[in-house]
């Protein structure tokens, strides 16, 4: 059995644990919005049309923030179109999913749907076919209390109280060719810059976001993040972070260490954003918003990409995760904790049937998908401060991302006492990890929860939603400080007094 060691300290601090890590995302795009989150007429649909059992999972989940409505989707979007009664609301043709958007769900129905959900929201305004008047204008609507025009049209359709939106994104992936409104870095910084001024005009505590690049292998990242933040350094709070991966050509070993690549773009993202910060001669620090990543398995997209037609909520992008994408999921939950100390706010993308946790059948059952646990894991017991992990483990060779440790872990120490996240990266071998936590005093294992088994591609159903969850792991010890990881991998180890 391969050997790992770690050292806990409670001197060893990173940051505290920002709940903003624990975010997800609602975009209307395919499913995710209509028989997702909305859906009158199902048999546990509210008075609002919402899904109460979606609702239930999405409070399991432990979900603290919700970006809306895009995605590529806000590029195009007019928020108007989504206020008033219902039925007087257009139909008008998406063309970031080449859909039919009805308007059914708009700003009110969505704040609204935070509200149930104990959510707080994070709204994106459209920076591709419109720009700083539309934004203001939806802020005035948002969060004014009235006496205006747009704030008392908000009054009138129903919302007396702001909804008090203290999150924005200046737009999304402006720097991707297929973006409605697609900008150079200049271009976009000029104009996330006029808009941000004038919205601090309304409200100076807003937080904003300018839009970082769309991944880190677009052949302008770097040089994007340092144009727009020369443009608007001063104006906002954060520069957003996006990266998907998936299993290529049956690399199993390549994929188990996406978090690597993580790493390195975090790294990289934060030196551009010091490195603006010291040639402004600014006071300030540009956090980082990782307000997109997930596993996905993009090569798929175009063989679901409707092409003739323009359906309402077409089924997209709904991948079904096996074991090992939850692994995936649970490392790259360690790898944000592990940055806490910048990366302030995330948003797994998404939330219910898109690349989601959460899976349903309209009209029907609603299930856990595999990359549900180690997410509702992490909400639940991460808390107090992120401590950095001294380890010595074992390291393997991949194809993608060179030489890598087998064992990611990080730890928390707060209200649910000091928790161990680890995952265990190798294929086949199980690890045998020794903890030194000496300098916590007295401490013993209380409890040792495994995501993990036989078979790496086994997957969640509507038939079978248990077939894989977490379960209790019975190989450890406390004196010393034992625990037996699987291959393959999330573990969740917690220590008490």
């Amino acid at each position: 059995m391969l050997q790992a060691q770690l050292t806990l300290d409670p001197a060893f601090r990173v940051a505290p644990v920002h709940r903003r890590t624990f975010g997800a995302f609602v975009e209307h795009l395919g499913r995710c919005v209509y028989t997702g989150i909305y859906e009158p007429g199902h048999p546990t649909a509210d008075e609002d049309g919402f899904r109460g059992d979606v609702l239930a999972l999405a409070r399991e989940l432990g979900v603290t923030t919700i970006r809306y409505p895009g995605g590529n989707f806000v590029s195009g979007y007019r928020w108007e179109d989504g206020v008033g009664p219902v039925e007087r609301r257009p139909r008008r043709l998406d063309l970031a999913w080449h859909s039919t958007e009805p308007n059914e769900v708009g700003v009110d129905e969505f704040v609204r749907w935070t509200a149930k959900a104990g959510v707080e929201p994070m709204m994106a305004v459209n920076l591709g076919t419109r720009g700083v008047q539309e934004a203001l204008d939806l802020l005035e609507y948002c969060n004014v209390p009235s006496g205006t025009t747009l704030s008392d049209l908000r009054v009138a359709n129903g919302a007396k109280e702001p909804h008090g939106v203290r999150m924005w994104c200046l737009g999304n992936e402006m720097d991707g060719p297929w973006q409605v409104g697609h900008k150079t870095a200049r271009e976009y910084g000029r104009l996330a810059a006029e808009t941000a001024r004038a919205m601090r005009m309304i409200d100076p505590g807003l937080e904003l976001v300018a839009c970082g690049s769309s991944g880190a292998s677009m052949p302008t990242f770097g040089a994007w993040e340092a144009t727009v933040l020369e443009e608007t350094y001063d104006l906002v709070d954060f520069i957003s972070c996006h990266a998907y991966y998936e299993e290529k050509a049956g690399d199993l070993a390549s994929f188990l260490a996406s978090a690597a690549d993580m790493e390195h773009y975090i790294s990289s993202v934060v030196a551009t954003a010091d490195h603006v910060r010291a040639r402004t001669g600014s006071r300030k620090r540009i956090n980082l918003s990782f307000d997109e990543w997930n596993v996905w398995y993009m090569s798929r997209v175009q063989a679901q990409q409707p092409t003739v037609d323009w359906p309402v909520a077409p089924p997209l992008l709904e991948d079904h995760y096996h074991l090992a994408d939850a692994v995936v999921v649970g490392s790259l939950l360690i790898t944000l904790l592990r940055h806490s100390d910048r990366v302030t706010a995330a948003s797994l993308a998404q939330l219910v049937n898109v690349i989601a946790p959460i899976m349903t059948e309209p009209g029907g059952r609603v299930w856990r998908q595999t990359t549900f646990h180690p997410f509702a894991q992490a909400a639940r017991y991460a808390s107090g401060e992120v401590l950095r992990v001294e380890s010595l483990s074992p390291v393997h060779e991949t194809a993608a991302y060179g030489e890598v440790p087998l064992l990611h872990t990080v730890a928390t120490r707060g209200d649910e006492g000091t928790v161990l996240f680890a995952v265990n990266r190798s294929v086949e071998e199980s690890l045998e990890l020794e903890i030194d936590a000496r300098a916590l005093g007295d401490v013993r294992i209380a409890e040792v929860s495994t995501l993990g088994g036989a078979d790496p591609y086994a997957r969640n159903t509507a038939d079978d939603p248990t077939r894989v969850t977490p379960r209790p792991n019975t190989d450890h010890r406390s004196d010393p400080l034992r625990v037996v990881l699987p291959p393959v991998s999330w573990n969740v180890i917690r220590l008490t007094a």
